[in-house]
């Protein structure tokens, strides 16, 4: 018996479907009910939800949103030695689970929200986290197809997911999600919650859509941000050269000096040196 409900207890669950982790898939599968729950909590309120779900694995997660009242939970599995295993899970709550075989980084999950709003939470594989959560990020329109997402990053992705100015982790990742999104890391898990362990922390992130966030070309302040961090030691003054226009009226766009790095300048600077970038190239054109 679980913590949860009546269905078998993980690693019995790992033992009878031979689901062994695979590296290849970045799988390292968290085996503590209490802390799916945890996880599945941070989503609160869950009921009349709908889930979305990416790499459910042997189902730890996907149990807990079911046990705590997710009405219905679409879970997007690449490995096809998991499915019978959601399948068990599928059976204990007759209509609740859907399970799709398929591949989080092509399958697109609104055809089957039929224009409901969703919230996307997993334990997501480390592989393609980052791409994933990039993905979500960029989706149009928005506000997006979804209202909240938790979901668990390295320690280290997570630093940089909810970064500002003048800290360490600050980067392009976190211009971007923070100009779309509210972020928390809400709290961490040791490498010992899982099998096989992973060498690092792991941090459990909310991020939260904004409805109006600052306006401004997304994929120039993509190109901004690409610059000015890419050359991040770099003064802006030269690491913002690279976009073809002058570095100095972009920085007094954003009301900073263009001797200034990229690592201090704010989300709003970058949003202002969007815009700016916009209104250059309009009058080249």
């Amino acid at each position: 018996m679980s913590a949860i409900d009546d269905l078998p207890p993980l690693r019995e669950v790992i033992r009878q479907h031979a689901l062994s982790a695979r590296k290849s898939l970045g799988q390292n599968f968290l085996l503590d009910l209490n802390l799916t729950a945890r996880i599945a909590r941070a989503a609160a309120p869950l009921e009349d939800s709908t889930i979305v779900e990416i790499g459910p694995g042997p189902g730890g997660l996907t149990r807990a949103l079911l046990a705590l009242g997710a009405r219905r939970v679409v879970a997007i599995e690449h490995d096809e030695r998991a499915i019978p295993a959601l399948q068990d899970i599928s059976a204990r709550y007759p209509g609740r689970l859907e399970i799709v075989h398929g591949d989080a980084m092509t399958f697109d999950p609104r055809p089957l929200l039929a224009g409901e709003r969703a919230k996307i939470v997993a334990n997501l594989p480390y592989n393609i986290a980052t791409q994933l959560l990039i993905g979500w990020l960029t989706t149009e329109p928005w506000p997006p197809w979804y209202d909240m997402m938790v979901l668990m990053f390295q320690r280290e992705v997570g630093e940089r997911i909810v970064a500002r100015e003048d800290e360490e982790a600050y980067g392009r990742l976190g211009v971007l999600a923070n100009w779309r999104c509210e972020t928390k890391i809400l709290f961490d898990i040791a490498p010992s919650a899982f099998v096989p362990p992973p060498k690092v922390t792991s941090s459990v992130v909310r991020l939260v859509p904004r409805a109006e966030p600052l306006p401004c070309d997304r994929r120039l302040l993509e190109q901004v941000a690409a610059a000015a961090f890419g050359q991040r030691r770099k003064m802006l003054r030269q690491s913002l050269r690279s976009l073809g226009v002058d570095p100095a009226r972009l920085a007094a766009a954003a009301g900073v000096d263009a001797t200034r790095r990229a690592e201090t300048v704010p989300v709003s600077g970058f949003v202002a040196m969007a815009r700016e970038l916009a209104d250059i190239r309009s009058e080249a054109r």
